[in-house]
């Protein structure tokens, strides 16, 4: 399983030079780069588990440059209130009357930054917004812009000061990713970039209007019957699996087709092949599933070939997704 594109995709020469600009800035990262690309294709939520100082936020500032949408970025801390995001109604004295006071959740691209350190009450705030793009305040209901995505970090669940975030939560986010360290090699480029003088911020290569276009052509890419079947019958398996004791939603399945259209339009296809499902599999579905106590972990004995490519953990996730592939049988035709 890998995050590459098969070697007859052609690419996507409107999409292409942004990929280009993101991975020269994140060193290292072109699969964790196509991966939040995707996401604002298909108009999916991403949430980056890592560890701090491994780029981030660099990720998600380079994304809002390089497409030229407004961002925002709020560091979630225990003491952040729902009000803190959505907005609230302040008195006006000069015209005696209250007036709503956008939040940041009122731009293109929100950074969520370490989103599990805020309380239950605050991150519930994202719900309306990650799943409607809108929120509701005191009774009204007030639009966020289109497109609007949240790229939320959050710390391992083992730090201090730290709350789970509940399945509900985790529902919203269509990818969870991980950016993982760089290899020796790109290390060294990373610090030669860091030696140099300052280079000018990334150029606008897009903008909103391109890509609200290029998330109307993700609908139109095809999807065959076979291809949907086979969706379906891995999503049923992971309800059925003895090893689980929550499996993928049908929201999880919608996700898994609508990210697999958006990757064959990131990489120049109209059409959807098996090969785009398998590859979005671990960062689909792999937040999504929940063991029995009784039976995780597993171990990590996952064989060649399964090396999710942008950055997902090597867990017993994708072990269980391993077995579950394996005991589905690729449609045929390619989803031509």
């Amino acid at each position: 399983m890998s995050g590459h594109a098969a070697p007859f995709d052609p690419g996507n020469p409107e999409l292409d030079p942004v990929l280009d600009q993101m991975a020269a800035v994140v060193i290292g990262k072109r699969g964790v780069v196509e991966a939040v690309l995707c996401a604002v294709l298909a108009g999916g939520h991403v949430l980056l588990e890592d560890v701090p100082g491994v780029g981030k936020t660099l990720l998600a500032k380079t994304l809002a440059r390089s497409l030229d949408l407004s961002f925002a970025r709020v560091q979630f801390t225990p003491d952040l209130l729902p009000a803190d995001l959505v907005g609230s109604h302040l008195w006006d004295p000069r015209e005696a009357v209250f007036r709503f006071r956008a939040g940041p959740l009122f731009h293109h691209l929100v950074l969520a930054d370490e989103i599990n350190r805020a309380s239950p009450r605050t991150q519930s705030a994202l719900l309306e917004a990650m799943e409607e793009a809108q929120v509701t305040v005191e009774g009204t209901t007030y639009p966020l812009p289109r497109p609007f995505l949240v790229i939320a970090t959050a710390n391992a669940r083992t730090d201090a000061g730290t709350f789970p975030l509940p399945e509900a939560q985790l529902d919203r986010f269509l990818f969870r990713l991980h950016l993982g360290y760089p290899s020796p090699e790109e290390e060294v480029a990373l610090l030669r970039q860091a030696a140099q003088a300052e280079k000018g911020p990334p150029r606008p290569l897009l903008g909103v209007e391109a890509v609200l276009r290029l998330q109307q052509e993700v609908r139109a890419v095809r999807v065959a019957d076979a291809i949907l079947r086979y969706v379906a019958q891995i999503a049923h398996r992971t309800r059925t699996h003895p090893a689980l004791a929550l499996g993928a939603s049908p929201r999880a399945a919608v996700a898994l087709v609508r990210g697999a259209q958006a990757w064959a339009l990131l990489h120049g296809r109209r059409f959807v092949v098996p090969d785009d499902v398998r590859t979005l599999l671990p960062w689909v579905l792999g937040h999504r599933l929940v063991p029995r106590p009784e039976t995780a972990p597993f171990p990590l004995d996952l064989g060649e070939g399964w090396d999710e490519a942008a950055g997902g953990s090597r867990s017993w996730t994708s072990q269980v997704l391993r077995q579950i592939v394996e005991a589905v049988d690729l449609p045929g035709g390619e989803g031509r």
